[in-house]
């Protein structure tokens, strides 16, 4: 289930939550048959299994013999959730002593199945009843996501401390998996936006590395031009993933439904639209291009068929 973009809600009815910059993970554990042990398993919005990923939340099998938790993934950088400093743990598996000098935390947020039992018509309220009647302390690196009263509150809090923004979740709601509902409504400090990289170009003076990427996102006609961001991009990190994800994905010619502005497309490199990466920006021109975009780092838990226009 996803949150709308809106304003914050108010008046009776709603709870509201940190909005989390993390990954976004659906945990599950299920008993083996005939005494075989538990299995964690740990998958992205888009199905993809990460749970070689996150070896330091391998505790979670201990929950119980058969649980569904959903929740966002968090690595913390000076107090604060960072995407880019979780951006490397996305791509492949990590060693586990190289999660335990650095380790995520899992924020959950909402139980979908307890025993066998699917709770996705029960209303939130219900489900985060239940939520918190699991021992989610005695594991190690997960915690219930804290719930709060008020909404406004939150929302100051929130800018305070550089945070993304807040989650308003109607109370009475029940879970529609994969729906972007108008039950849950996120309000943002800072635009975010998903793209899909139709191309890219390389660093000036004959180097290899990328030195912008040309974004897209879809409409109507096909594949918007979004704009060309080269901020964000100087990590070796960074650097290594993109190369990796695009190089197979080459293509002759622009994916995009218009002629790209000369200054963008020269000497572009094409490639199929199938890489997701995440965009900070400061709102969108009357041209329908970003503001000054930042990349921030791929998106493997995003599938590209998500990816659409967020207001901004």
């Amino acid at each position: 289930m996803l949150a709308t973009p809106g304003p914050l809600p108010t008046g009776p009815g709603w709870s509201f939550e940190v909005k989390w910059d993390g990954m976004r993970v659906l945990a599950s554990v299920t008993e083996g048959a005939a005494g075989a042990g538990r299995t964690l398993s740990l998958r992205t919005r888009s199905g993809r299994d990460v749970t070689p990923n996150f070896p330091e939340l391998a505790d979670l099998v201990t929950l119980a013999p058969d649980v569904v938790l959903d929740g966002e993934v968090v690595l913390l950088d000076a107090g604060v959730p960072s995407f880019a400093a979780l951006a490397h743990r996305m791509q492949g598996v990590v060693d586990p002593a190289a999660a335990r000098r650095r380790p995520v935390t899992f924020m959950v947020f909402d139980v979908l199945r307890l025993y066998g039992v699917a709770l996705l018509d029960r209303p939130l309220a219900e489900r985060r009843a239940t939520l918190e009647r699991l021992d989610l302390p005695g594991l190690a690196h997960v915690e219930a996501s804290p719930l709060y009263p008020d909404g406004a509150a939150l929302l100051d809090v929130t800018a305070q401390r550089g945070l993304e923004g807040v989650v308003a979740k109607r109370e009475t709601s029940p879970y529609r998996p994969g729906r972007r509902s108008p039950d849950w409504v996120k309000v943002a400090h800072r635009h975010s936006q998903s793209c899909l990289v139709g191309g890219w170009r390389p660093e000036k003076g004959g180097r290899a590395r990328i030195g912008a990427l040309l974004l897209g996102v879809p409409g109507p006609d096909g594949l918007e031009f979004a704009g060309r961001a080269g901020s964000g991009l100087a990590g070796s990190a960074v650097q290594q993933v993109l190369a990796a994800r695009l190089g197979p994905l080459t293509a002759q010619a622009s994916p995009f439904a218009t002629t790209i502005p000369r200054v963008d497309a020269a000497g572009a490199r094409w490639c199929t639209p199938s890489v997701v990466v995440e965009i900070a920006h400061l709102g969108w021109t009357s041209a329908g291009r970003l503001r000054q975009p930042v990349v921030r780092g791929v998106r493997d838990d995003v599938d590209p068929a998500e990816v659409r226009r967020e207001p901004g």
